[in-house]
């Protein structure tokens, strides 16, 4: 399978590493196309270039898909898939400037250097090629599962926005303590302000600009700060009805 991918940062280089066949890369950096080449023995192409491929593979910011979408559609054969981490937008632009494609979009929920990991799918158009995408991608260890784009774009908001909201927050809010003084969970906490600081500062502005969360975040932490004692621990009780809820349906 000839595959195209469409942005040479480093969801575009795992998505290939794990594909078939031969892969090329454009990217607007065409020195960032030729590491990603040289990195998983791929070649490169320009973004204007008229060279067609069996799939099309959009690895690009969320705030640039449709575009990059309704630039590069022609130049897929069979399909065109995408793995921005947003799903309504890009399948809308796929179905308007691929209609005769074959189409799906991937939502990879971890960091390349954590793969494997789930992959959050919606098969929009079925066929042959998207099939071997999917196919690719479980043989790598992948944990597969189909959804629909309002599911995912909706559950972004809780597991990305409002997530990293939190993560941050405590980050920008905690001061410098003796390392003696940590406690498990602010040991916790800061183990994952490193994580999520540990990225692109501009794909983590892309989720905040994209879904919302954060809002609900700073509201909650206005609650917590104006509630009195007895507030409080309504507050706390709900939470803790809440995880029992989880635990239950989670082992159910």
């Amino acid at each position: 399978m000839r595959t195209l991918v469409v942005g040479a940062g480093s969801m575009g280089r795992w998505l290939a590493d794990a594909l078939d066949g031969t892969v090329a890369f454009a990217d607007t950096d065409p020195a960032a196309a030729r590491a990603a080449a040289a990195a998983v023995g791929g070649t490169t192409t320009a973004l204007d270039d008229t060279d067609t491929y069996d799939v099309v593979c959009l690895a690009v910011p969320m705030p640039v898909v449709a575009e990059v979408i309704a630039a590069q559609a022609v130049r897929a054969e069979h399909a065109l898939v995408d793995i921005t981490g947003e799903m309504a937008a890009p399948l809308a632009a796929m179905r308007e400037h691929g209609a005769a494609l074959e189409r799906m979009s991937l939502h990879p929920l971890f960091a390349p250097s954590n793969a494997p990991g789930r992959i959050a799918v919606v098969t929009d158009e079925p066929g042959p090629r998207v099939d071997a995408v999917r196919s690719a991608l479980a043989d790598a260890g992948n944990d597969i599962f189909e959804t629909t784009a309002d599911e995912h774009d909706e559950a972004m908001e809780t597991v990305q926005a409002s997530a990293h909201a939190a993560v941050l927050a405590y980050g920008l809010a905690a001061e410098a303590v003796d390392e003696r003084f940590h406690t498990p969970v602010s040991d916790d906490l800061q183990a994952l302000v490193e994580q999520v600081t540990d990225g692109d500062a501009h794909v983590y502005a892309d989720i905040q600009s994209r879904f919302d969360g954060a809002g609900a975040v700073a509201a909650a932490a206005d609650r917590l700060a104006d509630a009195d004692r007895t507030e409080f621990e309504r507050l706390y009780e709900r939470l803790q009805e809440d995880a029992t809820d989880q635990d239950v349906h989670g082992g159910a």
